[in-house]
């Protein structure tokens, strides 16, 4: 006998509708303005509820950053990873994986900087950043299974190769000398030093 799920009450539809009014306001006004120039109180204005109440939600304007951007970059990650097994050539498909992520990182320089710097130096016991930090692993395992379809590198070796991959990634998006370079010349910036890694 199988049980029906249970209705879900009325105090958790309402937690959920201000949580999805707090990202919506807080993906608005950070795409518009960028995450540096936006206060929570213009976020808790535009979500319609006190900063209080904001603050249950996300303790920083990090952490509303990461929850507007987590689910964007696991998207990112999903369409890379199925790209990537339609692509016979292991560095081509590396790149495949890595090609939406940079998209996404560059939608908004700035709040691409910020999410990179709040992933990596935020607190990784919060549950925003412990998200963040999910997607990074996904990433190199998505970029390590790449990696093992060439027979010369064995699993252990994948498992290095894909962590260095996604610090290079990271690197090359992060750094201020690459800010005004396009999806395209970070993407090949990646390439170049992702090659010198593979086996020849």
């Amino acid at each position: 006998m199988s049980v029906a799920p249970q209705p879900v009450g009325r105090r958790e539809r309402n937690k959920q509708e201000k949580l999805d009014r707090i990202v919506a306001a807080a993906t608005e006004l950070f795409a518009e303005h960028g995450v540096d120039d936006v206060t929570t109180q213009q976020i808790a204005d535009k979500a319609d509820i006190g900063t209080g109440t904001l603050f249950l939600y996300a303790k920083t304007k990090g952490e509303l950053l990461l929850l507007v951007q987590n689910a964007k970059y696991a998207e990112a990650l999903e369409r890379g990873r199925a790209d990537a097994e339609t692509i016979p050539g292991v560095l081509d498909a590396v790149l495949a994986i890595v090609r939406p992520i940079v998209e996404c990182n560059r939608t908004q320089i700035d709040n691409g900087r910020t999410y990179l710097r709040e992933m990596v130096f935020g607190d990784p016991e919060e549950p925003r950043h412990s998200a963040a930090l999910t997607i990074v692993a996904q990433t190199e395992e998505a970029i390590a299974a790449t990696l093992r379809r060439d027979e010369r590198v064995t699993a252990g070796a994948a498992e290095t190769l894909a962590h260095i991959v996604s610090a290079v990634m990271f690197l090359s998006m992060a750094t201020s000398v690459n800010i005004a370079l396009s999806v395209e010349e970070i993407v090949q910036d990646i390439r170049g030093q992702v090659d010198v890694l593979l086996p020849r």
